[in-house]
């Protein structure tokens, strides 16, 4: 709670870029668990990409092993076919392979008899689905799947560049990796609803990752004359500043849809809700931490080779190490210089010149050069032990010349002014 509190009062900044191989390895462990996952144990399809009959048909008190037994009765493997027991309306609904019209009757006149079911053509729900619509709807998916993919590249190379497209393309296919993995982990069933969540999600972890690059377009901009900071870390400034928008938007997102997951599919058992909210709920989360932690750290990976790029960090390093240097010389100067500007001073205080050194403030505070000491904050090149200040100007003293005190009248010669005879 501390660390959210510290990021929504802006008090927190993060080294997303700096620790950009640690999140590389977390990437790819959990994209190669996905991949494994998926080649090895594939996916639960749905009726309508499989094909099949599906029957539902109450319960009345019976049990899952009861209508395993009934389908292996009925000369069909129960291995092969998905049976879920329906808690509130009390019904089992079973879907199998694909049946001849004589193997759906007698798996309906065997179900109706294990579980006393007078009328099974009216309280036995059948329906067959052959696969070669659920083979349309894949192939109609895909081609509108190439299709956007397509024009979010060209739109991002012509609103940023093509390193920035090529970045968030990186995101998304890290993203559907991850929400098609998930869901052969878990073992949920594939249906219309989860092409339309996997679609949806894709807009999102895309409209994430831009927000993040114009911030990134706006901090690097006339970054190629700077010498204050890399583009490294003005990408990572960008990723700070954005954080909280991006956990604001993510979290309203996923509170309507983890209770579409958790409490109408899991406490209410709505069934047909968990294959749209699941994809929903793991591409979201998902396309936060690709925007955060992947796509942004690579695009600064793509940017290295570019010369602008490279020129800057260079004139970066430069500047910084001439800094460092200016910054040993002034603090070993403490016995000389230092105290001199200390000696004779009026009221003013030690500021910050525009170049990051220290100088002397004149009176009031109004930044004017202290005595002995230039504009730069450096030194004059010599002790001053007193100053004169005339029109809030500091005036260094002539050399050999003694101190003047208050009240002190200049020298000059005796005797009262000429023009004026003794009396």
């Amino acid at each position: 709670m501390a660390l959210l509190a510290r990021i929504y009062r802006s008090d927190f900044h993060a080294d997303f870029v700096g620790r950009r191989r640690a999140w590389y390895t977390v990437s790819g462990v959990v994209v190669a668990i996905c991949i494994i996952s998926m080649i090895v144990r594939g996916f639960s399809l749905g009726i309508e990409f499989s094909g099949g009959a599906v029957f539902q048909l109450p319960s009345n008190g019976g049990t899952v092993e009861q209508v395993e037994d009934t389908l292996a009765n009925a000369g069909i493997d129960p291995s092969d076919s998905v049976i879920q027991q329906l808690e509130t309306s009390h019904q089992f609904r079973v879907q199998t392979r694909t049946l001849t019209d004589q193997q759906t009757e007698q798996v309906t006149n065997t179900l109706a008899k294990q579980f006393s079911i007078s009328d099974p053509d009216r309280n036995i729900a059948v329906s067959t689905v052959g696969s070669s619509w659920g083979s349309t709807i894949t192939k109609k998916a895909i081609q509108g799947l190439i299709v956007f993919l397509i024009l979010v590249v060209i739109y991002l190379s012509v609103r940023f560049e093509w390193k920035m497209a090529m970045a968030a393309m990186a995101a998304l296919v890290h993203d559907l990796i991850v929400t098609m993995g998930v869901y052969s982990l878990v073992g949920f069933e594939v249906s219309p609803s989860t092409v339309i969540a996997v679609l949806t999600i894709l807009g999102f972890s895309l409209y994430d990752t831009v927000v993040v690059f114009d911030r990134v377009r706006e901090n690097t901009a006339g970054i190629a004359t700077s010498t204050r900071r890399t583009y490294a870390e003005s990408t990572n400034d960008a990723l700070n500043e954005t954080l909280v928008r991006s956990l604001n938007t993510s979290l309203i997102a996923l509170i309507p849809v983890a209770s579409l997951l958790f409490v109408g599919a899991g406490l209410l058992g709505a069934g047909t809700l968990k294959d749209l909210a699941l994809a929903q709920f793991v591409g979201i989360a998902s396309g936060t931490y690709s925007s955060l932690f992947f796509a942004t750290p690579l695009l600064v990976d793509l940017k290295r080779s570019d010369p602008a790029v490279v020129a800057l960090d260079a004139r970066v390093a430069r500047d910084r190490a001439r800094r460092a240097r200016s910054g040993e010389g002034l603090a070993a100067d403490t016995s000389g210089a230092q105290a001199a500007r200390v000696v004779g001073r009026g009221p003013r205080g030690l500021g910050d010149g525009d170049d990051g050194s220290d100088h002397l403030d004149g009176p009031g505070g109004s930044g004017a050069a202290g005595p002995g000491e230039g504009r730069d904050g450096g030194a004059w090149g010599e002790p001053v032990t007193a100053g004169v200040n005339i029109g809030g100007a500091a005036r260094r003293p002539q050399p050999g010349a003694a101190p003047r005190r208050a009240g002190q009248r200049k020298p000059g010669r005796r005797g009262r002014p000429s023009g004026k005879k003794r009396r």
